[in-house]
């Protein structure tokens, strides 16, 4: 079955879990403040909290990796929503985007990989999505500055580079 995304940046997956990766996917979610509705993170010290509600992660990237050769898969590293369709490289601490017609979202950090996404990686090499060591090549937390339900196809824009 072939799969043919939409023309526009849009949500690929939604992925949750009860802690820890992966994240599994679902077919909508409720986001909050407080993040994902039924996702649940593992170190609280690193993870989640208001500044770090959402994390997002690249279709793009992920299909990147795919290619050299890593078992990275979509939620694979513990991205709430898998995003396609856009140029990560304007995803930066500071950009506001929308998801859906309710979610307004704004990219806080980098989000710092962990030995826990060793697995998906060659040699165990979990820093290729390390914004330090491969600069746009990482996944980003976000604050939810308005919440709603977010669904797969939900268009995304951004509204403040």
């Amino acid at each position: 079955m072939i799969h043919h995304r939409p023309p526009y940046p849009h949500v690929h997956q939604i992925n949750i879990s009860d802690g820890g990766v992966p994240k599994f996917p679902v077919l909508e979610a409720k986001i909050t403040q407080h993040g994902l509705d039924g996702d649940r993170q593992r170190n609280l010290k690193v993870h989640g909290g208001l500044e770090r509600a959402v994390c997002l992660f690249s279709l793009e990237l992920i299909e990147h990796l795919q290619d050299e050769g890593h078992s990275i898969d979509a939620g694979s590293s513990g991205e709430n929503l898998t995003l396609a369709g856009l140029d990560w490289g304007l995803m930066r601490p500071g950009v506001r985007l929308t998801v859906g017609p309710d979610i307004e979202l704004e990219v806080t950090s980098y989000t710092a990989p962990c030995s826990h996404n060793a697995r998906w990686f060659r040699d165990e090499d979990y820093s290729r999505i390390s914004q330090k060591k491969n600069p746009g090549w990482s996944r980003v937390y976000a604050k939810v500055l308005r919440g709603g339900l977010v669904r797969p196809g939900d268009e995304v824009s951004i509204v403040k580079a």
